[in-house]
């Protein structure tokens, strides 16, 4: 079969191309009505980056014929072949789509009735005598579906637009909420400026207001009844299990073979040189990996064996399906491992392109000169100052907070838990901080004081702190900065045991890095043993006979520095070994020369950030992720929000929250969200933050943040906008 002609444009410059499937032909829909789509038809569509690479999406309504999804299907894998296998390929259904295909839109997406088989056409109109209904869904995922003209379809708890050509009525539930209002404004001033270029007028309507011109298409308003909640509730446990499977088509015929019956899986389970399965059925999802050396018919039968495998499972037949070749893989399919590594996390490039995201997410070197003019470094590091504000240290003992002695700030034990103080200026305000360290060793005693010393602590400062919960050997850079030129010191043991102070090995081994923000660590390491070096660090050996530092081949004058801190620490004269040239009696402290790492350390990228909503508004915790490039809007007062950027989680509260909401925040993004983390992730500091004291930690991550949002009344912003015509 001839390629298509619109191929020819296909790819030739970043954005979103979107064609309607009518036969086996495309025909272009017009970028004014992009995010339109007739429930009857099939959808084929590109969106292209800079790089280049490439998305294509197809689209199957909830009407339309099975030749429509067969057309779509075909004309989705020529178009594959003709971007020489490149694409990641997805499939999407009405009301199901991925969030990668809704954060191309961002004012939503609408349902038309009807298709191209009953004649209906993509046309850019100012007609005045459109008359239609839109029912909007949703607080972060907007969907507006077209229904019927009648007040019958309306209910106490949405939004509508009541569309009349040139003039458009916003119509709000009375039981509907602030955030819904918003979305649907946004769709609103979408449809006049887009639709209708400028020339409609919007109005905002609320239940029971409606004017002249809406009586006479509608009649007298009806008791209505109450809406029933969009909210989607996530079952966590089917959302995070998934499957491995391997495709080989060596029997002349495709079949898959189990490789690991659950998740996290290893990054070295995936052979170039094979096709991969994995099979999330229980979120409605499967995902097929191209290994780039793979046979050339298992490549090109992919989707082929991704509906084969659909149909064996008995699954449903509007089950997603991503596939992706080696290097294209997105976030999605990569949390279902155990730390992936990207090709450029390994080579250490000098900017880093993420591909799982609509926009460019670049790795900034830090310069703590410029911690204030330039927040997204600042998040990027997890900053918010550097490091030169007030500090208070308190270590947890017998269920209250004892002072520690400022001598030893920056020397924590791993048996024990504390709290630190942080308080700095910014903006002409003092802010705070509090960091509650919980050492790997320490009780559940201690660990329960601590979460509940810290809340004491927070409320007697007027609830304004930020609080930071941090595990031993995940601590945030910022918290390192605040000791100045020391290292921050883990020893091992502790210091409140039933019977006092632990005592230390007669051999000890600490190990020192220095972070991408400067900051250095010492940490004492458990087994004292030649297979715990590295050639990237420093390491200090203190044995019976003999002080060691030892300098590996990467290491920085800054960690020398801090090893020779350490070394006055544990006391006597210490000697400096280089690596390679280490006397025996170095080796002998160690018991004996082993192997050890001696590769260099790997570079790492960003990782596009995600933000999802969590509520128990219906009486059940329910998440819902936030798609494409979020922005401060995309924050719900009334919510608990996680912004989840790898290696450090925040738990941002709405002013607005329940109380259940607020009180449960950190367990929220604790227990329901780290620990259902499919890639099994632990460890990773978890930050609560209250609305109106956000760092720039958290700020930093948002495009333009205004520290003044919060102080407007948003609703009445956009309908400032929508008086512009």
């Amino acid at each position: 079969m001839a390629l298509n002609k619109e191929f020819a444009t296909a790819g030739k410059k970043p954005g979103l191309q979107v064609w309607r499937v009518e036969k086996m032909n495309l025909a272009p829909v017009p970028t004014e009505l992009h995010g339109d789509f007739f429930s009857g038809d099939s959808y084929i569509l590109l969106y292209t980056t800079s790089a280049p690479s490439y998305n294509i999406h197809t689209w199957i309504g909830s009407d339309a014929s099975p030749d429509e999804r067969g057309a779509a299907a075909i004309l989705m894998t020529q178009l594959d072949d003709f971007l020489g296998g490149a694409p990641r390929q997805f499939t999407e259904f009405q009301g199901e789509e991925s969030l990668t295909f809704l954060g191309y839109f961002r004012s939503g997406i609408k349902y038309k009735k009807g298709g191209v088989a009953s004649g209906f056409k993509h046309v850019v109109t100012n007609d005045a005598n459109v008359k239609r209904l839109l029912h909007v869904k949703g607080r972060r995922i907007i969907r507006a579906k077209e229904v019927d003209l009648s007040w019958a379809s309306f209910n106490k708890g949405d939004c509508f637009i009541i569309d009349l050509g040139k003039s458009i009525f916003h119509w709000s539930g009375s039981e509907s909420n602030l955030f819904e209002r918003l979305k649907t404004t946004e769709l609103a001033l979408d449809i006049r400026d887009n639709e209708r270029k400028g020339r409609a007028t919007v109005e905002m309507i609320d239940e029971g207001s409606e004017p002249e011109a809406v009586i006479e298409v509608l009649g007298p308003k009806p008791d209505l009844p109450s809406g029933s909640s969009d909210d989607v509730s996530i079952d966590k446990k089917n959302k995070s299990v998934a499957s491995l499977y391997l495709i080989s088509d060596a029997a002349g015929s495709m079949t898959t073979t189990v490789v690991a019956d659950k998740n996290p899986f290893k990054q070295d389970m995936l052979s170039q040189n094979e096709c991969y399965i994995v099979d999330n059925g229980g979120d409605n999802k499967l995902f097929v990996w191209k290994g780039k050396n793979a046979n050339a018919d298992e490549r090109k039968a992919a989707f082929t064996a991704a509906n084969k495998f659909i149909k064996d499972k008995n699954y449903s037949k509007n089950t997603q399906v991503q596939i992706m070749p080696a290097g294209g893989e997105t976030t999605l399919f990569k949390q279902f491992f155990f730390n992936w590594l990207d090709k450029d996390e390994t080579t250490g490039p000098s900017k880093a392109y993420t591909i799982g995201r609509i926009a460019k997410v670049e790795q900034i070197p830090f310069d703590s000169s410029k911690l204030h003019s330039d927040n997204i470094m600042a998040a990027q590091h997890g900053m918010v100052d550097d490091g030169s504000g007030k500090i208070q240290i308190w270590r947890v003992e017998v269920g209250e907070k004892v002072p520690v002695n400022p001598s030893t700030y920056g020397q924590f034990f791993g048996g024990d838990c504390y709290l630190v103080l942080y308080s700095y200026n910014a903006g002409g305000r003092e802010k705070h901080i509090i960091y509650t360290w919980q050492g790997q060793n320490c009780t559940k005693d201690e660990l329960a004081a601590s979460a509940f010393l810290t809340v004491n602590l927070d409320d007697s400062m007027g609830g304004v702190a930020t609080q930071v919960r941090v595990t031993q050997g995940q601590e945030p850079s910022h918290l390192v900065s605040v000791f100045k030129d020391k290292p921050l010191v883990i020893h091992l043991g502790g210091t409140s045991r039933e019977c006092g102070e632990s005592k230390p090995g007669s051999t000890r081994l600490f190990h020192i890095r220095q972070s991408s923000t400067k900051a250095t660590r010492a940490v004492e390491v458990s087994l004292p043993t030649a297979s715990s070096l590295n050639t990237n660090d420093v390491f200090v050996l203190k044995s019976p006979e003999s002080l060691f530092m030892w300098k590996g081949k990467g290491a920085t004058p800054e960690e020398m520095a801090a090893a020779k801190y350490v070394a006055s620490l544990l006391g006597g004269a210490a000697t400096e070994v280089e690596e390679a040239s280490e006397p025996a009696g170095f080796w002998a402290a160690l018991g004996g020369k082993k192997e050890y790492q001696t590769s260099k350390t790997l570079q790492r990228t960003v990782r596009p950030p995600r933000l999802f909503a969590c509520s128990n508004k219906t009486g059940r915790l329910i998440a819902e992720e936030v798609p494409g490039e979020f922005t401060q809007m995309d924050l719900a007062t009334d919510d608990v929000m996680i912004l989840d950027t790898w290696d450090q989680i925040f738990v941002w509260v709405g002013k607005d929250a329940n109380e259940t909401e607020k009180t449960g925040s950190l367990t929220i993004g604790k227990s329901r969200y780290v620990n259902s983390d499919p890639s099994g992730r632990r460890g990773i500091p978890i930050s609560t933050i209250k609305q109106g004291e956000e760092p720039l930690s958290f700020s930093g991550w948002f495009h333009a943040w205004d520290p003044k949002m919060w102080d407007k009344d948003l609703l009445q912003c956009l309908q400032a906008l929508a008086q512009i015509y």
